[in-house]
C-alpha cells in the first residue's frame, strides 16, 4: 500500500509516520480447561475477520462455527475493523468453537 505524505511539501515522511498503529489481542480458547491462548497484534485497520481465522487456525477449530465473545460473555462481530474491536471490547476475547455446544 502507498501512503500519501501529510508533512510539509518537500519533506520526506519519517519510518514512524509511514508504521501503522497496532493493537495487539490475548484470544482464549474458552473450550479448553487448560484457557490456552495466543496473542496476535495486528494493524488497528486491519479486519477483525482475519483476526478470528488466524485465531481459529492456530487452535485447529472451524472458525466458521467459532464465536468471539469478551469475559463478559458479549458477542463481538467481525464485521468491524480490530481498532474498533479494541476500543469497545478491550485486549481479552474469547474463542467458542459453537459446534461442540449442544452436541451430545
Amino acid at each position: 500500500f502507498f501512503r500519501l505524505a501529510t508533512t510539509c511539501p518537500g519533506k520526506m515522511a519519517s519510518k514512524s509516520d509511514q508504521k501503522a498503529n497496532k493493537v495487539s489481542f490475548k484470544i482464549i480458547l474458552a473450550s479448553d480447561p487448560k484457557l490456552p491462548f495466543k496473542i496476535v497484534k495486528v494493524p488497528e485497520k486491519a479486519p477483525f475477520l482475519a483476526v478470528v481465522k488466524f485465531a481459529a487456525a492456530q487452535f485447529k477449530v472451524k472458525f466458521e462455527t467459532s464465536a468471539i465473545i469478551t469475559n463478559d460473555g458479549f458477542g463481538v462481530s467481525t464485521k468491524q475493523d480490530c481498532g474498533s474491536v479494541f476500543l469497545k471490547h478491550g485486549q481479552e476475547l474469547r474463542l467458542i468453537p459453537r459446534d461442540r455446544v449442544g452436541s451430545s
